[in-house]
């Protein structure tokens, strides 16, 4: 294919532009039930919004679906944990980020799709302060931790109620002081 006033040079750098893949940043607006999506552009032209159901099947089947570098952001929140170790190994750059420390959420209007929009632009112009999401085997052992503290206080908690339970069943139980058994006097 021949192309008049051009040589091979310019063809190739046209090619590899139109193929380049494009950096696409996206924000995620979490919820129980639902996930508003919004995602922009490197010019910050919004592409797409969208919600999706919260569920892992769902979201990977829609980020595997965007294609170019793909940078992603949701705020701290319940399900901020889960959410980062299913998506950290399909995007370039995963921030969550922490809702108190990012200034242009808190103005204006409010509304799923306005946060996700927010958080998209945030993460474009690089303005979002992350929160440590540590390895996974420290965050299984700090579960564990958390949770054998909690076993324990409610085994106490159980035993401390069954004493008093049976304080309260002996007491109401009239016995005559010779027929409880103990040392004779």
């Amino acid at each position: 294919m021949e192309y008049e006033g051009s040589n091979c040079c310019e063809i190739a750098i046209a090619r590899n532009i139109k193929r380049r893949p494009l950096e696409k940043y996206i924000g995620m607006d979490v919820h129980q039930a639902t996930i508003s999506v919004a995602v922009m552009d490197a010019g910050g032209k919004l592409i797409m919004e969208c919600l999706l159901e919260t569920k892992a099947s769902t979201i990977v089947d829609f980020i595997q679906g965007l294609h170019g570098t793909l940078s992603l952001t949701f705020e701290e929140g319940t399900s901020a944990a889960w959410l980062h170790d299913l998506l950290k190994p399909h995007v370039s750059r995963l921030v969550v980020c922490d809702p108190r420390k990012a200034a242009l959420l808190k103005e204006g209007n409010k509304s799923d799709r306005i946060d996700a929009r927010k958080l998209a632009e945030l993460l474009r112009t690089n303005q979002l302060k992350a929160v440590y999401h540590g390895e996974h085997g420290i965050r299984t052992l700090k579960e564990l931790g958390r949770s054998y503290l909690t076993v324990s206080k409610d085994v106490t908690r159980t035993m401390n109620r069954i004493q008093s339970l049976y304080r309260s069943w002996v007491q109401t139980q009239s016995l005559p002081r010779s027929a409880c058994p103990g040392p004779s006097q």
